[in-house]
């Protein structure tokens, strides 16, 4: 789940939930407030800090690459000690409090995101308000977000739909994508800080070794750094609000991915990712630009086949706010 604001320039972005929640649990790991051989959960995280499973896993799963703790069946044991890998500057503060529609958000994305695979909806904000117990304000503000996110969009009738991921849906998606991410791209790289693609490169790297663990949420971080984190230093606040509106298929990615991790094999876009990276480090914009171009064509062709292959899969079960069209 998306935590932060594509349409708004990074240096104004505030940290990842994910990114908060590992920078704390790393701190309090190194300092030994958590002592070696404490055991954690995704539960107990995203209990701890008010946040959905998704981005407590991957705060975990960072922390387990980092070296601090390790896996041992569903939950993870702090080992201790200093992270191998970089984890970036701690901040001395924990995470930044979240109003009632962000506690809610991540959850009614999912739902609605994971049901447009099979139909467009539409959207009831009251009916919403009502089965989540909070006040048409908060409903709202949930309701312009997804908006925001190019999740829903009002119809003629000034109704709140969100749209199925039909092929032609898809296809305009990504053309957008490809006709802006390049654009943004060429922007962004002279503001990038120092050492950003060289991580972006080790991460592609890891994800791609033989014996890689890779689940959901490595695909969905590894997806994020490029086609979010990278293009956010672009500067150009427009361009980003643009580009937000095709951004809707990266949250359809990140449920997408739980469904079909399996569905190809060895995930080809880490490759594709890694050729665009590797023209940056090369000082070679344009190139990098026509393979993010090629990269984005090709992911439409792979994006329909996920739809295609969780239509089989999922059965959700109905929500009060959303009613099938």
């Amino acid at each position: 789940m998306s935590d932060t604001d594509p349409a708004r320039p990074a240096k104004q972005l505030a940290p990842r939930l994910y990114q908060q929640a590992r920078d704390a649990l790393a701190h309090d790991i190194t300092s030994g407030a958590l002592p070696d051989g404490t055991f954690l959960t995704q539960l107990g995280l995203a209990e701890r800090f008010g946040i959905s499973r998704a981005p407590a896993r991957m705060a975990l799963q960072e922390l387990t690459e980092a070296g601090l703790i390790e896996r041992v069946g569903s939950r993870y044991k702090v080992r201790g000690g200093s992270a191998t890998a970089p984890l970036g500057v701690l901040p001395e503060t924990r995470l930044t409090p979240r109003s009632s529609w962000e506690m809610l958000y991540p959850d009614i994305e999912l739902a609605i995101v994971s049901r447009t695979s099979l139909a467009s909806w539409r959207v009831n904000e009251a009916e919403m308000a009502r089965h989540h117990g909070v006040s048409r304000t908060v409903a709202r503000d949930v309701m312009g977000r997804l908006q925001q996110r190019g999740i829903i969009r009002k119809d003629d009738n000034s109704r709140w739909i969100a749209p199925a991921l039909t092929a032609a849906n898809v296809d305009e998606l990504f053309e957008l994508r490809w006709l802006l991410e390049p654009a943004a791209m060429e922007k962004a790289v002279p503001k990038l800080p120092a050492g950003f693609l060289q991580q972006m490169q080790a991460d592609l790297h890891r994800a791609m070794a033989r014996d890689a663990s890779i689940d959901a949420a490595v695909l969905d971080r590894l997806e994020q750094q490029l086609h979010v984190d990278l293009l956010g230093h672009c500067g150009n606040e427009a361009l980003m609000r643009a580009i937000s509106l095709p951004q809707a298929l990266l949250v359809a990615h990140h449920f997408l991915y739980q469904w079909t991790l399996e569905l190809f094999g060895t995930e080809p876009f880490l490759g594709e990712h890694l050729e665009i990276v590797n023209h940056l480090l090369a000082g070679d914009v344009a190139a990098a630009k026509a393979a993010l171009v090629a990269h984005l064509r090709i992911s439409r062709r792979r994006a329909m086949l996920r739809i295609e292959a969780v239509q089989d899969m999922i059965q959700p079960e109905p929500l009060p706010y959303l009613e099938r069209l």
